[in-house]
This record gives structure tokens, C-alpha cells and sequence, in this order.
């Protein structure tokens, strides 16, 4: 090839080479500044689903519209399986970003402990599926979660709506195996934060009794108190679950209905059993899909979701947060999980978002 001609083609080649050495600059998200939340509600907060986001910024950013709204609390889900994925070795890095992303924006974190790894659970089985043999795996993980978490988070969810089969393990529904559970994890916890708040409960609201699919929020909890035979209760307080469906937040509670005020039965159990300790609702809400059964306009979702935080505020001084599923979620269901939503995944703000807003910041 005549060197005229080669010139410009060497040019070429050293020019993309260096092209490639070139990273493009990486986006710097840090903490920022101590903030704080106004609120007119302090029962405020979202359920959000961080621990499946990847990108840092969209964390911080998402964080951050959590506390502008003015909910002063979270609940976030951090898996067993993702922390310890071979027992004894831990790594707590991703869910650290959360966490301090979250208390540097003025929040308080509720941790929802669950998801059982492939090590801890016989083969064919699902990440629910926690037998009594790897009880104390999971309260190594737990205490080791706590110690390494305290001073940032003190609020602990023991797993989540046991009392529905496939949370459960696909497994027949077992309220006596749950409390044995919470008998081995909730020590371990004590010892490594002394001050931990161990919530159990997260049950899912049912009228179900058919114990191969599910069973009463009232009846599982009852029979937990059962369980106990009048020892100790292994934990510090209730996590509840209390969806609104298609009925207004006001309406009164019955044990054949699924409404916002079905937490008021299962607090009736508890003082019935002499437990007068408090009550977080960790999942709560409506649906705007107007195609799904159970679904309502925006409209009544916005006006619903907004009395529901007063009427708690106005009538149960026992409850310590109302949290809403769910803030976002990581990608598009594409059906009615969208429509539980209050920002899309890449974070536009929803109606509720905005009338939430209007409604709680001072």
C-alpha cells in the first residue's frame, strides 16, 4: 500500500486505541448534607424496594423524594441470601448505601429480615423454606445484621406474612413453628443490639382458614399467644399488615372483612393477651387499577390514602408508623403492581406523590 494511503489508516487505528483508553467519568454520589424531615404526620412512610436498584444516584435520589413527601419512615427488605451467600461470609456493602443514604436523609429504617439462601435450605425448596434446623443460621445472620447496623437501624422485621403458604416455604401454614423461630432469633438480636425493636407479625390480612393456603391474620395470631404456653413473648412488638381494597379507611372493622381498620382487631388479641406493646404497619394501601378487582379510581386512592394517615393519627396513638406499598418498584410489572406505585422506576412523581406532599409537608 503506497505510504500516502497508509498514513491515514495507522491515524485511524492509533485514534480508536486511544478512543478506548479513554472511561467515561463516573457519576459521584455521595451523602450530602444531614437532613431532616418536615411532617405534618409523623405515622408517614413508604415500603420501598431499594435493595433491587442498581444505580447509586436513583438510591439517593429516590431517598430523598421519600423524605420531601414527608414520611418520616422506610421499610426496606434486606435478603439473608444476598448478605450471606456462603454461611459465615458476609458482606453488608450494598445494603450499607442504603441504609446511610437513608438516615443521612432525617429517615428511620425498619429492616425486613427474610429470603433464605440455597446452603441454608434443602435442595428443591424456596427462598421462603426456613426449617427448624437452620433456625440459629438465620439468627447468626440477624444478630450479625444488627451489630453491624446499630446506631442506623433498630427496628427488625422477623420474615414476612407467615401465615400464607408460599411465605411460608409452600409449606402448611405453622404459627407454633414461627413463634419457635422467634424464640432462636429474637435472643440473638438482644445480645448483639441491645436496644433493637423486634417486630413480629408482618402478617398478611386474610379471611382465609384453609391452612394449606392460608390462615387468618386473627386466627395465626392468636394462636401465637397460644404458642408461648405464658412464657416470655420473643418480641417487642407487631408488624401489621392492614390493605384498604376497595373500601374507604373509615369503614369498621369485622373479622369477614379486608379494610384499613382490621389492625384494630388484631390489637384487641394482643390486649386481650395482655400485650400492650405497640404496632407498626409495615404494609398498607390501595390500588389504582380500575380494571383489577380490587382496585379504585386515583382519585379515591389519593383521598383514601391521605384520611387513613389522619384517622390513624386521630384514633390510634398504639401504631408507631403507617407505611404505604410501595414506593417504586425496579422495573415495570406491566399489570396492576404498577398501581400500587407512587413514583415510576425512573422516578417521576405520581399524582399521590404530589397530593401526598401537599398534604404532609408543612
Amino acid at each position: 500500500m503506497p505510504l500516502h494511503r497508509l498514513i491515514p489508516l495507522l491515524a485511524f487505528v492509533v485514534l480508536a486505541w486511544l478512543l478506548l483508553q479513554v472511561r467515561p467519568p463516573q457519576l459521584l454520589v455521595t451523602l450530602g448534607p444531614q437532613q431532616r424531615v418536615a411532617t405534618r404526620n409523623a405515622l408517614a412512610g413508604l415500603h420501598t424496594r431499594f435493595v433491587e436498584e442498581a444505580e447509586a444516584w436513583k438510591i439517593k435520589r429516590g431517598l430523598e423524594m421519600v423524605r420531601e413527601m414527608g414520611a418520616p419512615w422506610i421499610v426496606e427488605f434486606f435478603p439473608w441470601a444476598y448478605y450471606e451467600k456462603a454461611q459465615g461470609r458476609r458482606d453488608f456493602a450494598n445494603a450499607d448505601r442504603i441504609v446511610d443514604h437513608a438516615n443521612r436523609q432525617g429517615l428511620t429504617v425498619i429492616a425486613r429480615l427474610g429470603f433464605t439462601p440455597e446452603w441454608a435450605r434443602p435442595p428443591g425448596t424456596t427462598f421462603t423454606h426456613l426449617d427448624p434446623q437452620h433456625y440459629s443460621a438465620f439468627a447468626d445472620f440477624a444478630a450479625a445484621f444488627a451489630a453491624h447496623f446499630k446506631g442506623r437501624i433498630a427496628h427488625f422485621i422477623i420474615w414476612n406474612e407467615p401465615n400464607l403458604q408460599n411465605e411460608w416455604g409452600m409449606r402448611r401454614v405453622d404459627s407454633a413453628a414461627y413463634v419457635e423461630m422467634l424464640r432462636v432469633v429474637y435472643p440473638a438480636i438482644k445480645r448483639a443490639n441491645p436496644d433493637a425493636v423486634v417486630l413480629a407479625g408482618a402478617l398478611a390480612p386474610t379471611i382465609e382458614r384453609n391452612r394449606d393456603v392460608a390462615l387468618s391474620d386473627l386466627v395465626y395470631l392468636e394462636e401465637m399467644y397460644i404458642a408461648l404456653a405464658g412464657s416470655r413473648r420473643p418480641w417487642d412488638a407487631l408488624a401489621a399488615h392492614t390493605y384498604g381494597a376497595t373500601i374507604p379507611p373509615e369503614a369498621a372493622p369485622a373479622p369477614e372483612a379486608i379494610n384499613f381498620r382490621r389492625v384494630e382487631l388484631l390489637r384487641a388479641i394482643m390486649l386481650a393477651h395482655g400485650d400492650d406493646s405497640p404496632v407498626y404497619i409495615t404494609e398498607a394501601g390501595w390500588n389504582d387499577d380500575v380494571n383489577w378487582v380490587n382496585g379504585v379510581t386515583p382519585a379515591q386512592r389519593i383521598d383514601f390514602t391521605i384520611r387513613a394517615l389522619d384517622y390513624a393519627q386521630a384514633h390510634w396513638p398504639w401504631v408507631r408508623c403507617v407505611a404505604f406499598w410501595v414506593f417504586k418498584l425496579p422495573a415495570p410489572a406491566r399489570g396492576y403492581r404498577d398501581h400500587f406505585t407512587f413514583v415510576t422506576p425512573s422516578l417521576e412523581p405520581l399524582p399521590i406523590y404530589d397530593e401526598l406532599r401537599r398534604a404532609l409537608v408543612p
